[in-house]
């Protein structure tokens, strides 16, 4: 809601009862028609006059502060030119000896206080019918809650920022944490395992077994259980095998 600074008065011209015993209804309504008309121009008068003035002071201060910024702008040329590092030889122990240098320079502050409050505003705060008396209901609450703070309570704007920036600072963090989860959901999808192959165990009693068959008489490999047909239970050839060897060894 815009704060209206300014009102002219009176507002309405020709709003008003005819007084009783008029002979003229329509000259006095003229007349006072004339007469507001007078009392407008003269408020607007005094808010020109209020508004002129503040311009003139925020112009005031605008001139003050340029011609101090003028004033260090001229200092600071002049010790410029006055620095010669081929004539004047600081050593390092001057350097640290010296002090550090300060600013000297005066920050506004309170900006925003009654002193510095428009003319119009405090004619306005000035006019304005005072609040009930409820903070004597205080000593009767349990909550400990100024009773004020329910007719008006000038914090109100502020815990509401102020819960508004909680909010969007928890909302933003959740995202961050939902998108830190559903990146390592990604990750962990298209992250191929390896599968490592397992060796096959190799049978030595069986291999030797297989050598000592001639090459013609091994089994095939393409049938291991010829293999186990000509072999015992304990890895040594079977009577047949031991004849068909014995045979071949003659020959």
């Amino acid at each position: 809601m815009p704060l209206v600074k300014r009102n002219i008065q009176p507002r309405h011209l020709c709003h008003g009862a005819v007084p009783d015993r008029i002979g003229n209804e329509l000259e006095c309504v003229t007349n006072n028609t004339l007469s507001a008309i007078i009392r407008q121009l003269s408020s607007l008068s005094t808010h020109a006059e209020n508004v002129f003035g503040e311009l003139f002071n925020e112009a005031n201060t605008f001139y003050v502060r340029a011609n101090s910024l003028q004033d260090r702008i001229d200092r600071l040329a002049v010790k410029v030119t006055q620095l010669d590092s081929n004539v004047e030889e600081v050593s390092l122990q001057d350097i640290n000896m010296r002090k550090a240098f300060k600013s000297s320079t005066v920050q506004d502050q309170q900006v925003l206080s009654k002193d510095s409050t428009p003319n119009s505003v405090a004619e306005m705060y000035n006019s304005s019918d005072r609040p009930p008396p409820l903070s004597t209901l205080t000593a009767y609450r349990e909550d400990s809650i100024d009773a004020m703070k329910f007719y008006s309570d000038p914090s109100y704007f502020f815990e509401l920022w102020k819960e508004k920036m909680l909010q969007d600072t928890e909302d933003k963090r959740k995202e961050r944490r939902r998108q830190r989860e559903q990146k390592r959901c990604v990750e962990s999808s298209t992250l191929q395992r390896e599968v490592k192959k397992v060796r096959k165990a190799r049978n030595r009693r069986q291999e030797w077994n297989m050598m000592a068959f001639d090459k013609e008489l091994r089994p095939d490999h393409r049938h291991p259980q010829s293999l186990h047909r000509g072999a015992s239970s304990e890895g040594s050839l079977s009577p047949d095998g031991r004849l068909i060897y014995f045979t071949l060894w003659l020959k």
